[in-house]
C-alpha cells in the first residue's frame, strides 16, 4: 500500500464508541506521547499517522512556509483600483465580488423641445416643427387680391398676421399647411404697430405657434423664415439677423396717395411699400403711415411673406415678417419680377406679445 501523506490534523476526530478493546476506532496498542505542558492520563485521539521521510530531488530542501492570503486586503485593493478607474467600474466589480447583479445604466433625461432631438437646431428640424402652424392669407376687396401669411396662436385658429395683409379686406379666405380652406373674420387691428389679429370659423384643435422672446435676439443669429411668397405655400428660407431696432415706416391703411405701390400689392405684383432713412422702397407709403422698430434679417423675403413667420433655431416664433427691400419694383414700370435682395425686417415678437390684449378686445390704433 502507498503511504497516504497528509498534514498534521488533516484526519477527521471520530467519537469513541464502547470501551476498551470494543471501543471504535479501537485504542492504539502504545502509549500515546504527551507534551511537555501535558498533563497526564490526558490523551490526543487519534494519534497523528507516522510521517515518511521525504524523498526526490527535494528531499533535502525545506519547503517554504505557505502564507495565509487576506481577501479583505485584497479586496480593499482591487476598490482602491475601481475607484481610480471610475464609478462604472467599480459597481461591475462590486457586483462580481458580492454575487449581485450589476444596475443597468438608464440614459441621462433629455428635455423635449418644439423642435425633435434628432434634428435640433437644423433649417429641417424647425420647418418640420413650425410649418404646420404657418397659413396662407388671400384677402379680397374693391382694388384685388392681397396674398400674405399668418402665424396660429391658439387652438381654435387665433391668428397673428401683418395689418397691411388684411386692409380694408371684405373677405378673408385662409388655407392651413394640410391644404384645409377656412373663412376668417378680423378681431381687431393695430395699424400703428403694422398688427392684426384674425379667427378662423369653426376650427378647432390647430397646431400652434410657440412665441418665443425678441429681446435675447442678437447679430448674427440664425434664423428661419417661413410663408407664402406668391402663394406658394410652406415656403422655407434662412439666414441671419443682420441688425437689430431698425427705423422702418410703412403704410398705415389704404391710401389713394399711395398710388402705384398700393396698387402692385393689390395686385400681387410686387410688394408693401415702406420707408428707411429717409428713402421711399417699393412705392410710395402715402400720407398715413406709421414707424416702429424692426429686426432685419438676411433670410429671403419675397411679396406674400408678409404676416409670416421669423424663427430661432429652437422653432420659437421671434418676428412677424412685414417688409422686404425689392429694387426692380421702385420704377415706373411695375416690374412683377422682384425679388428678394437679402434685406427683409420683421415685427419683433416681443412688441406682438404686448399687443395681443388689445388685438382680441377688438381695439387698436
Amino acid at each position: 500500500m502507498t503511504d497516504s501523506h497528509r498534514p498534521s490534523g488533516a484526519y477527521p476526530m471520530y467519537p469513541s464508541y464502547g470501551n476498551g478493546e470494543a471501543a471504535y476506532p479501537p485504542p492504539p496498542a502504545y502509549e500515546p506521547q504527551r507534551g511537555a505542558d501535558e498533563a497526564p492520563g490526558a490523551e490526543t485521539w487519534p494519534p497523528p499517522p507516522p510521517q515518511s521521510p521525504p524523498t526526490g530531488p527535494d528531499a533535502g530542501t525545506p519547503k517554504p512556509e505557505r502564507r495565509v492570503k487576506r481577501p479583505v486586503a485584497l479586496l480593499a485593493a482591487v476598490a482602491i483600483v475601481a475607484a481610480a478607474v471610475g464609478g462604472g467600474t467599480a459597481t461591475l466589480i462590486g457586483s462580481h465580488l458580492d454575487g449581485s447583479t450589476a444596475p443597468t445604466a438608464s440614459g441621462s433625461a433629455v428635455s423635449g423641445t418644439t423642435v425633435s432631438q434628432s434634428s435640433a437646431g437644423t433649417v429641417a428640424g424647425v420647418a418640420a416643427a413650425v410649418s404646420p402652424a404657418i397659413v396662407e392669407i388671400s384677402a379680397t376687396s374693391s382694388a384685388g387680391e392681397a396674398t400674405g401669411s399668418g402665424v396660429v396662436v391658439t387652438a381654435d385658429g387665433e391668428i397673428v398676421t401683418n395689418n397691411h395683409v388684411i386692409s380694408g379686406a371684405s373677405q378673408i379666405e385662409v388655407a392651413l399647411s394640410t391644404g384645409k380652406t377656412y373663412t376668417a373674420d378680423v378681431v381687431g387691428t393695430d395699424a400703428d404697430k403694422d398688427l392684426a389679429l384674425i379667427k378662423l370659423q369653426g376650427a378647432s384643435g390647430l397646431k400652434t405657434a410657440t412665441l418665443g422672446d425678441s429681446s435675447s435676439l442678437r447679430v448674427g443669429d440664425e434664423v428661419v423664415a417661413i410663408g407664402s411668397p406668391e402663394g406658394l405655400t410652406g415656403t422655407v428660407t434662412s439666414g441671419i439677423v443682420s441688425a437689430l431696432d431698425r427705423d422702418v415706416t410703412v403704410a398705415k391703411d389704404e391710401d389713394q396717395d399711395q398710388g402705384q405701390g398700393q396698387q402692385q400689392r393689390q395686385q400681387g405684383g410686387g410688394s408693401w411699400p415702406f420707408e428707411f432713412g429717409g428713402q421711399q422702397f417699393n412705392g410710395d407709403t402715402g400720407t398715413s403711415k406709421t414707424t416702429y422698430k424692426a429686426i432685419q434679417t438676411d433670410a429671403s423675403l419675397n411679396p406674400g411673406n408678409s404676416g409670416g413667420a421669423l424663427i430661432n433655431m429652437s422653432g420659437e416664433i421671434i418676428g412677424i415678417n412685414s417688409a422686404m427691400y425689392s429694387p426692380s419694383s421702385t420704377n415706373t414700370s411695375g416690374s412683377s419680377a422682384a425679388g428678394s435682395v437679402g434685406l427683409g425686417f420683421a415685427i419683433p415678437v416681443d412688441t406682438v406679445k404686448a399687443d395681443l390684449d388689445t388685438l382680441r378686445a377688438g381695439n387698436g390704433s
